[in-house]
C-alpha cells in the first residue's frame, strides 16, 4: 500500500461525523437565541446614552450599596455601581451635565479620599446613531466577504458552484459571531457585562480572523479538486480538512494564549474585550474545521439526491 493510502487510513473522518458538529452548534445557537430573546443585550452608554465615571479611592473602595444610597440623595436617577479591584468603582448613570458631574464627585469624596480616572458622557441620540452604524458595519463586512470569496473561487465551479463557498463562509461567520454574542447576553444578565463599541470592534476582528481560517481550508479543497484527490467530493473535503487542521489549531492556539495573558494580567477595561476575542478564536477555529466545509458537502449531497430523484421518476 502506498504512503498516501496509509495517510488516508489514519485520517480523521470529520466530514462523516458532521451531524454531531451541526447538533453541537445548533444547541449553542439555540441557547444564544433564548438568551437574547428573553434577556436581550446589555447595551452600554455608547449605544443607549448616559454617563460613566471611574473613580479610584486611596484605600479600599466603599460598599457598593452604600455608594448607591449616597447617590440617591442627589436626585439624579438610578446608578449602576460596579467594583473594579479593591480600590476602584465604575458608576453608570443617566447623561450628566457638568454641574451634576461635580455633585457626584463631591458626594463620593465624602465617602473617602478619591480621584476620578475616567468620565464619559454620550447623549441618547448619539447612542442610537452609533448602534445603527455598528449594525451597518457588520452587515457591510459580511456582504463584502461573500463577494470576495465568490470572486476568489470563481474558477472552481465543479461540483460545487463558487458562490456556495461564500454562502458557507457566511453561515460559519454567523455561527462565530452569534455564539459569543449569546454568551455575552448571559454575562450581561448575570454580571452586568455591557455591549459597547469595543465589543463591535471585537466582532469585526472575529469576522476577519474566522474568514481567514475558513479560506485556508477552502483553498486546500480547491487545490485537491484540481489534483483529483479523493474518490468523491466528501472525501476530497475530508482530506483537505485533515491537511490543514494542524496549522489551524496551532495558529489559533498561539493567538488564544496571547489573549488569555491579556485577560488575566490586563486591565479591567479590556478584560471582556479579550474574553470576546478568545471566544471568537475558539469558535472560529471550530467552525472552520467542523462546520464550514461540511456545509459544502451537505449542500452537494442534497443536490445529488435531487438529481437521483428526478432520474427515477
Amino acid at each position: 500500500m502506498s504512503f498516501v493510502d496509509w495517510d488516508r487510513v489514519y485520517m480523521l473522518n470529520i466530514v462523516g461525523k458532521r451531524k454531531i458538529f451541526y447538533t453541537f452548534s445548533a444547541l449553542l445557537i439555540g441557547a444564544g437565541i433564548f438568551s437574547i430573546a428573553f434577556w436581550g443585550l446589555h447595551f452600554g452608554i455608547d449605544f443607549k446614552g448616559g454617563s460613566l465615571i471611574e473613580i479610584e479611592f486611596a484605600r479600599i473602595a466603599p460598599d457598593v450599596q452604600a455608594v448607591k444610597v449616597n447617590l440617591v440623595g442627589l436626585n439624579l436617577g438610578d446608578a449602576a455601581v460596579q467594583p473594579i479591584g479593591e480600590k476602584s468603582l465604575i458608576i453608570r448613570m443617566k447623561d450628566l451635565d457638568e454641574n451634576a458631574h461635580q455633585q457626584v464627585l463631591q458626594s463620593l469624596k465624602l465617602m473617602g479620599d478619591s480621584e476620578e480616572k475616567k468620565f464619559d458622557s454620550v447623549g441618547p441620540v448619539v447612542g442610537e446613531e452609533l448602534k445603527s452604524r455598528a449594525y451597518l458595519a457588520i452587515i457591510t463586512v459580511l456582504f463584502l466577504i461573500v463577494i470576495y470569496i465568490a470572486f476568489a473561487f470563481r474558477k472552481v465551479s465543479r461540483p460545487v458552484a463558487s458562490w456556495k463557498y461564500g454562502v458557507a463562509a457566511i453561515i460559519a461567520l454567523f455561527h462565530d459571531v452569534f455564539i459569543p454574542t449569546g454568551i455575552f447576553s448571559v454575562l450581561g444578565h448575570y454580571l452586568g457585562v455591557e455591549i459597547d463599541l469595543l465589543f463591535v470592534t471585537g466582532l469585526l476582528t472575529i469576522l476577519g480572523f474566522s474568514v481567514h481560517d475558513t479560506i485556508v481550508v477552502f483553498d486546500r479543497i480547491r487545490e485537491n479538486l484540481r489534483k483529483g484527490a479523493g474518490k468523491s467530493f466528501e472525501e476530497t473535503v475530508n482530506v483537505s480538512i485533515n491537511q490543514t487542521i494542524t496549522r489551524s489549531i496551532n495558529t489559533s492556539l498561539t493567538v488564544f494564549l496571547a489573549l488569555l495573558a491579556i485577560y488575566i494580567f490586563g486591565g479591567a477595561s479590556i478584560k471582556y474585550f479579550a474574553l470576546l476575542l478568545m471566544l471568537g478564536v475558539f469558535f472560529g477555529t471550530y467552525s472552520s474545521i467542523f462546520v464550514a466545509s461540511s456545509i459544502l458537502v451537505t449542500w452537494e449531497a442534497w443536490r445529488q439526491k435531487r438529481i437521483a430523484q428526478r432520474l427515477t421518476r
